[in-house]
């Protein structure tokens, strides 16, 4: 039986979860263009997706903000129905093997900076994983602007260490859970946390700390700050990203494999197999040469003894050449296309999910 939302809304497999709801991959019916669909059970204790689905509202027409294409209630369910985006930046590091590069961090803190100085819309309720949640939240101060800064500092030292120190605790419920991960977000020190990386780390984070609840933060010297470091570094901001790298790696082996493949049917096509042997010519002697001497070794030359290394040179420059003009002004929400197969996928089981509600086709 076909399911809908909204009645226009196929609900198809899911593909991903959160601390609130989960999400399924869905067809907007009357078009044909895929969707994200949210899902979250009316009787949950903390309701949470209405005051998404007002955030984002609120936030449409900005840069990587998703359409919202529907929002209701649909049997026990409430419902969000809204465009759908590329791989997550958490897709991304999954591909990268969980492990970005300095200069990847560094040019997601410059646009995740402004991002929120573009949205900075301040809200009382916990909306997200307590994993990146401000101190203060922890303690149920009213958030506002310095927060979502904060949770930025945690996201970019997760991105650099692969994970954080109050991840994996363990607890009987969820709220001894989010107290375990307060103690230990509160009992471990900045310096700790960014131990071994550019000291510019623990002072973002050190200034989002001091920041008072009303007041303005510094975006440009926040941007400054890691500007500096990316210069420092010698880093170019050619906007090619690690995962950039991995999938014009992963092309180019892509078409060796094929170049080979065309090889090896050429040999076949024309009669040679990899292991068949010519028969080698009779020697030629020079005249005036006895029969068993041995031959005149060649002296190379210096067009046979420099066109090897020539050639490789310019090969390695073109090469260079070529991932910069493919990748350069590739945006950080990269579409599922610029992955080798859609991220997305690898979450998806390959039977169909069971249905979270009954809904008759209409």
């Amino acid at each position: 039986m076909e399911l809908r939302v909204g009645n226009r809304f196929r609900l198809g497999r899911k593909i991903g979860s959160g601390s609130f709801g989960d999400i399924y991959l869905g067809t907007d019916v009357s078009v044909g263009e895929e969707v994200a669909i949210k899902l979250e059970c009316v009787k949950t204790k903390h309701p949470q997706l209405h005051i998404e689905s007002k955030i984002y509202k609120m936030m449409q027409g900005g840069v990587g903000i998703p359409i919202i294409k529907w929002c209701g209630a649909e049997g026990d369910y409430n419902v969000m129905v809204m465009e759908l985006l590329g791989p997550s930046l958490e897709d991304l590091f999954n591909f990268c093997s969980r492990k970005f590069s300095l200069k990847t961090v560094l040019l997601l803190a410059d646009q995740m900076i402004s991002r929120i100085e573009s949205t900075g819309t301040p809200n009382k309720n916990l909306t997200g994983t307590a994993r990146y949640a401000s101190i203060n939240t922890h303690l149920g101060i009213e958030q506002s602007r310095r927060d979502d800064l904060e949770s930025l500092g945690y996201v970019l030292m997760y991105f650099n260490l692969g994970s954080l120190p109050w991840q994996g605790l363990k607890a009987a419920t969820k709220r001894q859970k989010y107290e375990r991960i307060s103690e230990k977000k509160m009992s471990t020190p900045i310096e700790v946390l960014c131990k071994g990386y550019p000291s510019e780390f623990a002072t973002y984070l050190n200034f989002c700390r001091s920041l008072r609840f009303d007041d303005k933060p510094d975006y440009s010297y926040l941007r400054q700050l890691f500007r500096n470091l990316f210069h420092r570094q010698g880093f170019s901001y050619d906007y090619v990203f690690d995962w950039n790298m991995l999938k014009f790696g992963a092309n180019r082996a892509a078409e060796e494999a094929e170049r080979e493949r065309r090889d090896r049917e050429d040999r076949l096509r024309h009669g040679r197999t990899p292991g068949a042997r010519a028969i080698p010519a009779a020697p030629v002697r020079p005249r005036g040469t006895q029969e068993g001497a041995p031959p005149t070794p060649l002296t190379p030359t210096s067009h046979t003894a420099n066109t090897s290394p020539r050639r490789q040179v310019s090969g390695v420059e073109r090469e260079r050449k070529v991932s910069m003009r493919l990748h350069r002004g590739a945006p950080v929400n990269v579409s599922s296309s610029d992955l080798t197969g859609r991220q997305d996928a690898s979450r998806m089981s390959t039977s169909q999910n069971s249905v979270p509600y009954e809904h008759q086709a209409k």
